[in-house]
């Protein structure tokens, strides 16, 4: 069974994350694509906005009757910093022999892979799919593969759009008051809604 992978934050996930997943599917031939929204991401700067449970709750509602779409929430009781490789490994000690794990992630990540724990291992553990325009990010490329000699036998580049969305983006529309259609599900829009997330940005965290 080929298995997707997609990690983040998902502070909140929105329809860029869903569409760098279903075209990695399309891609790989993917059986299924796990999202595993993190605990506490060491490269992401502060703390997520959003409790661990309502960004799991978030996610859950978001591929809730997609087909081959999971949530797991192997990352969100780990203590301390979170790192992929410890995923991976924990992942693929409940893998088949004919199983194979496929990371999913945008092309402009990539400049930040030789600052991974134990990127070697990493790629020894999963192939990665890379999604994105490549030609925009040639330098991000050339630098990663430099960095990190493994990664050119591993990666998977996938000549794909990004959708233009970002998480920050919507928290800041949620401040203001502006409408989230297009940018996130419909259910998670209703769901920051009526729990009244992303309304106190520079005030501390939202709801707990």
């Amino acid at each position: 069974m080929n298995i997707g992978i997609l990690g983040g934050t998902f502070d909140p996930i929105h329809i860029g994350h869903l569409g760098i997943s279903e075209a990695a599917k399309s891609y790989a031939n993917l059986e299924k694509v796990l999202f595993i929204p993190a605990g506490n991401p060491r490269l992401k700067q502060g703390e997520p906005l959003a409790s661990v449970e309502h960004r799991l709750e978030m996610v859950r509602l978001a591929v809730e009757g997609i087909s081959d779409f999971e949530v797991c929430d192997i990352e969100i009781h780990r203590t301390g910093p979170t790192y992929s490789v410890d995923t991976l490994v924990e992942l693929s000690a409940n893998l088949k022999p004919t199983d194979n794990l496929f990371f999913i992630l945008g092309v402009d990540v990539l400049g930040q892979l030789h600052h991974w724990k134990d990127p070697e291992r990493v790629l020894a553990l999963c192939q990665m799919l890379v999604l994105g325009r490549p030609s925009e990010h040639a330098f991000d490329l050339e630098e990663c593969y430099k960095r990190v000699p493994k990664a050119k036998e591993r990666i998977q580049l996938v000549s794909a759009p990004l959708i233009d969305v970002s998480a920050t983006d919507i928290r800041r529309r949620v401040v203001a008051g502006a409408s989230l259609k297009g940018l996130v599900p419909d259910v998670v829009a209703e769901y920051i809604r009526s729990q009244k997330l992303y309304q106190t940005i520079g005030k501390g965290r939202t709801t707990s």
